[in-house]
């Protein structure tokens, strides 16, 4: 049986667990059994916290989405220019996947997108990457140009790390950013307005 915590803190715990759990196991080859086991309390406590595996899921989908956007925009916030926000971003988001397998795994996975809801909880954190680099694209282009680089940027970022995810060998997250933002910064430094 594990220490009485405040009930905040017993919620962080219970999603740092889960987050685990779930990454390693899958959505639907984990019980909440599994999640209170590894957790070391009993199922009742886990269920006053989350009223179903479903709603715990959502709820690790929406916590690990707000952590890497935070670290994202924290990376990118003092940055001296436009490539240097390039390159923060990207450094930011591959390092994150370098050292954070399990939220990548949590968020990216394949089975994400087999259900209807989780699919939409992780498009939304898509959609809110995407709308945080739309206003950084400054080169005189309206909106919607904006907002359809800003998608083909965080396309690029995801697909690139599927990638290097699923080779299961370890990521030099600093090379693989230099890379990346290296063909970002290109494209971007070739805009015309238009």
């Amino acid at each position: 049986m594990s220490t009485r915590l405040p009930a905040s803190e017993r919620r962080e715990q219970l999603l740092a667990v889960a987050l685990t759990v779930f990454a390693r196991q899958g959505f639907h080859d984990t019980a909440m059994t599994d999640v209170a086991e590894a957790a070391g309390v009993t199922k009742p406590v886990l269920y006053q916290h989350f009223s179903s595996k479903r709603e715990l899921y959502l709820a690790l989908l929406d916590d690990v989405g707000h952590r890497l956007r935070t670290t994202i925009a924290q990376a990118t916030s003092d940055a001296g220019g436009p490539r240097d926000q390039v390159q923060r971003g990207f450094g930011a988001w591959f390092s994150w996947v370098a050292t954070q397998a399990d939220d990548f795994r949590l968020l990216f996975g394949s089975g994400n997108r087999r259900d209807v809801e989780f699919a939409l909880a992780v498009s939304h954190v898509e959609d809110a990457l995407a709308e945080a680099i739309a206003p950084l694209i400054q080169a005189g282009i309206d909106t919607t140009h904006q907002q359809t680089l800003a998608w083909a940027l965080v396309g690029m970022a995801e697909a690139t790390a599927r990638r290097l995810v699923a080779d299961g060998k370890p990521i030099d997250a600093e090379r693989v950013a230099a890379h990346v933002s290296d063909l970002a910064w290109a494209g971007l430094r070739g805009l015309r307005p238009g």
